[in-house]
C-alpha cells in the first residue's frame, strides 16, 4: 500500500553504486528507512530528494524492513541554511540528534513540529546556535536525561543563584555545592536563559540576539551533560567547535 507523508531526510547511506538508503523523519509514521533506487544517479528524479535536509511530501511502500520512496515534493529548499557553512553545522547536529534519539515507527507529532520549526526559522535568519541548543536541550527527555532546572536538585530550595551539576542532574545551590566538586560554575545570564529556552516554545521565539560568549556556555553545558549521562557524543559538535576556532583565528 501507497503512503504519502511530509517528513524530512535526516540520515542517508549508500547502497551500492547506484542506490541511497533515505532516513526519513516524518509526522504521521515517525522515523523510517526507505530505498531510493537510482537516486546516485544525477539524472535521477531522486537525486535531489535522498539528501539530507530536504523537506517535502513524500510517496512511498512501507515495508517491514525497508520500504521503496517513489516520488517526492519539496516545501522548503532551505537553500539559506545550505548556502551557509555555520548554519548546515548546526543543522547537521539538529538532524543527528533527532536521529540518535528517536526510534523507527515511533510517530510524534510534538518533536515532528519541534524539528521542521527549528529548521524553518533558522532559514529565516535565527542564530542558528541558539536553536540547536534550544532544540538539544528540548530533546532531553527522549533521552531520558531532563535536568532540574527550577529548584536545587540536592535540597529543592529556590535560590538566586545555582551551579550546574553533570553529575546530579541539574541546578546545585551554593549551601550543597559539597554533593559536586566538580559542579560548573554559570554566569547570571545562562541561570536565567536554561530554563526558558527549555519551555518556550520554539514557534513562539521572537527575534534572539545573544553574546557569543554566553550560547557557547550553554551549549557547552548541554553537550557535556549529553556525553556523560546520556553516552551521545555528536560528531557535528567536534565540527562546529573546529569551525569556531577557524573563525575566531582569522578575526
Amino acid at each position: 500500500m501507497m503512503s504519502k507523508a511530509e517528513g524530512i531526510v535526516i540520515r542517508t547511506t549508500d547502497y551500492g553504486e547506484t542506490n541511497k538508503i533515505v532516513t526519513l523523519y516524518t509526522k504521521e509514521f515517525g522515523k523510517i528507512g526507505l530505498m531510493a533506487r537510482g537516486a546516485k544517479k544525477p539524472k535521477n528524479q531522486l537525486s535531489a530528494v535522498s539528501q539530507v535536509l530536504f523537506y517535502g511530501l513524500c510517496l512511498f511502500r512501507k515495508g517491514r524492513g525497508l520500504g521503496v520512496l517513489y516520488q517526492a515534493e519539496p516545501l522548503n529548499s532551505f537553500r539559506s541554511i545550505r548556502e551557509d557553512i555555520e548554519k548546515m553545522g548546526h543543522a547537521a547536529l539538529i538532524l543527528e540528534l533527532t536521529d540518535r534519539l528517536t526510534d523507527e515507527r515511533r510517530p510524534s507529532q510534538a518533536y515532528y513540529h519541534l524539528l521542521r520549526d527549528t529548521l524553518l526559522l533558522m532559514e529565516k535568519g535565527t542564530d542558528p546556535a541558539v536553536l540547536s541548543s534550544m532544540y538539544a536541550l528540548k530533546m532531553m527527555p527522549l533521552a531520558g536525561i531532563d535536568p532540574v532546572l527550577n529548584r536545587c536538585i540536592h535540597c529543592g530550595n529556590k535560590k538566586d543563584h545555582y551551579l550546574f551539576s553533570i553529575s546530579e542532574g541539574g541546578f546545585l545551590c551554593m549551601d550543597c555545592a559539597k554533593f559536586d566538586e566538580y559542579a560548573l560554575v554559570m554566569s547570571r545570564a545562562v541561570q536565567k536563559l536554561l530554563p526558558l529556552i527549555r519551555t518556550v516554545p520554539i514557534n513562539r521565539l521572537g527575534k534572539v540576539s545573544l553574546k557569543a560568549k554566553t550560547i557557547g556556555e550553554i551549549g557547552s553545558i548541554i553537550y557535556a551533560y549529553y556525553e556523560q549521562n546520556a553516552g551521545i557524543k555528536l560528531r557535528s559538535r567536534r565540527f562546529i567547535e573546529q569551525l569556531s576556532k577557524f573563525n575566531q583565528m582569522n578575526d
